[in-house]
């Protein structure tokens, strides 16, 4: 007798697992738990310091961490397909000169933007061939780009260096102006991140990018198109990048080849210790903001309580080691139920 195959729906994903479902609610909860932390620590650290949350206070802490959720949002859809992008420290260095060497010329600060928004995407587009293409592992392509990107940045930029005076006003002014307390570079990183997490959830190929990460054996036998979402997942990335380095240019003013230098284990950290597994297919891209807000927000508290900026790195250091370590426990306790309620239901058909 002839077996018809069903039909796979164009937006036929893979179902998520019982185990899955229950981690990202799990996931979901420490989200709230890294927003708890951040809130308490801030009016902690306001108790001590009255002008810390001053108007100017927070004007400067969203500031400081609208470049770092900008990045950390692009990296935590590629963390979500199971891949990591570690180039986009060197992307935003390259990206930033690129936009502040056009504005020299007497470019528009839009065009500014986009160019350096290209420049970014461009690398994405070679970080993705690599790993969804050539399939190479995303830790070494990302890893000899980096070097690749920075090589290139040094070459081109050498010893110049673009300051404030080189840009335009409008430019510069929109780098530190806001709407009360809240800049406006603030304002288009939330909207930014609104539309990503819209696509993720809303968008048949944003969901493809749990599904994968999840399991890549499964959504390739759902018919998820594997190399275009890990394609996608990357220039999204790079773009974002991109885009963080004009506003990095328009915050700061001031670009070299040492730009974003070390950025990128400060955005691998905010995206884990926001809540993305670092194994693929849990978290989202707000919990990536909250984890890049909280690090940034711990730069701003020391000094303020009286500690050296040096404990910095160590702290973000202690807080990914803590995260990754959440992480492998929450997924044993998972699993641990999971068995349980399997041997209750078995035991449940056999009474």
């Amino acid at each position: 007798m002839a077996v018809t195959a069903r039909p796979v729906h164009e937006d036929t994903v893979p179902e998520p697992t019982a185990g899955r479902r229950l981690l990202d609610k799990v996931f979901k909860v420490r989200e709230l738990a890294v927003a708890g932390v951040l809130v308490v620590m801030l009016l902690a650290t306001e108790l001590s310091n009255t002008e810390f949350l001053s108007e100017q206070g927070v004007k400067d802490l969203l500031l400081n961490a609208t470049i770092l959720a900008l990045v950390a949002t692009g990296q935590a859809v590629v963390v979500i397909t199971r891949n990591v992008d570690l180039s986009v420290g060197s992307v935003l260095g390259i990206s930033a000169f690129a936009a502040g060497n056009y504005l020299q010329g007497g470019g528009s600060s839009v065009l500014a933007v986009l160019y350096a928004v290209a420049v970014g995407a461009v690398f994405g587009v070679l970080n993705g061939a690599l790993v969804s293409l050539g399939k190479v592992p995303a830790l070494v392509v990302t890893l000899g780009t980096l070097y690749v990107v920075r090589g290139i940045d040094s070459i081109w930029v050498g010893s110049d260096q673009i300051v404030a005076a080189d840009l335009p006003d409008g430019f510069v002014d929109f780098g530190h102006d806001g709407l009360w307390v809240v800049p406006y570079l603030a304002l288009l990183a939330v909207a930014v991140l609104l539309c990503v997490g819209y696509y993720l959830r809303s968008y048949r190929s944003g969901r493809d990018m749990y599904a994968l990460g999840s399991s890549p054996e499964a959504a390739n036998l759902a018919g998820v198109p594997v190399r275009k979402r890990i394609m996608t997942a990357y220039v999204l990335c790079g773009a974002l990048a991109g885009l963080a380095g004009a506003l990095y240019l328009a915050r700061f003013g001031n670009v070299d080849s040492a730009t974003g230098n070390g950025y990128e284990l400060t955005v691998v950290s905010a995206v884990v210790v926001g809540g993305v597994a670092f194994t693929g297919g849990s978290g989202t891209v707000y919990g990536a903001a909250l984890g890049a807000l909280l690090l940034t927000s711990i730069n701003s508290v020391l000094p303020a309580i009286g500690v050296s900026s040096v404990w910095v790195t160590a702290i973000n250091g202690i807080l990914l080691l803590l995260a990754i370590a959440v992480d492998r426990i929450l997924a044993l306790r998972v699993a641990a139920v999971l068995r349980k309620q399997a041997a209750q239901m078995r035991s449940a058909r056999h009474a």
